[in-house]
């Protein structure tokens, strides 16, 4: 059994197995932490809370009340309107869909389908449904192939074309339910931390900002 040291924010440290993850670090100081852990940083980086920790690292668990857990459970939430928003349009084509500073968006292309106010409802009643689902946010490494032959399969230019400027190594897919995107992430452990949404709004936009682009 292989150990590692672990620093706190406090300036403790305490020694767990190799592969530990900061969840199960916040279930050891106590499970009322463990509940509210959104995210974490490991080594200074955002990081899943469930994501194993294989070297002595710092880390600080961060909870709703820490702005990376914020953008942590935003960013989830953005994953699961997309997850809503395939099942409900298939063949929607994603951009991205980054936290912002008191939410989330998505870029979307729907095709000849125009959305309006009145689907935002229908959306976020599908969204609470796949939240009551408790899936999983799952991390997976793949190479540059792999992903290209995702997309390409799902016939998602706009993937493709942020793929060009991603090497091997650097390449990470996340999938909760039915839904898979290629994202750096972190992400919250699964769609139950997710208890209420509301969407706002709707907007054109460029893709990348580019008015030439007529996609």
């Amino acid at each position: 059994m292989q150990m590692i040291n672990i620093t706190l924010p406090d300036g403790s440290v305490r020694q767990y197995e190799k592969g530990v993850t900061s969840m199960e670090i916040a279930s050891s100081i106590s499970e009322g932490l463990a509940r509210n852990v959104l995210a974490a940083s490991v080594n200074g980086e955002t990081w899943d809370a469930g994501r194993p920790i294989l070297t002595d690292a710092g880390v600080k668990l961060f909870t709703w009340n820490d702005k990376e857990g914020k953008s942590t459970y935003w960013h989830s939430s953005a994953h699961l309107m997309a997850e809503a928003l395939e099942a409900l349009y298939p063949g929607i084509k994603f951009g991205i869909g980054p936290p912002i500073d008191n939410g989330y968006y998505y870029d979307v292309d729907t095709g000849d389908r125009t959305l309006t106010p009145e689907d935002l409802p229908k959306i976020e009643d599908k969204m609470l449904e796949f939240a009551r689902n408790k899936s999983k946010y799952i991390r997976k490494e793949v190479s540059k192939t792999e992903a290209i032959e995702y997309f390409t399969q799902k016939q998602d230019e706009y993937k493709l074309e942020l793929l060009e400027g991603l090497e091997d190594g650097s390449i990470t897919f996340y999938t909760q339910g039915n839904f898979t995107d290629l994202c750096r992430g972190p992400h919250i452990p699964d769609t139950s931390t997710i208890k209420a949404v509301k969407l706002m709004s709707l907007a054109g936009a460029y893709w990348r900002g580019d008015e030439k682009e007529s996609r």
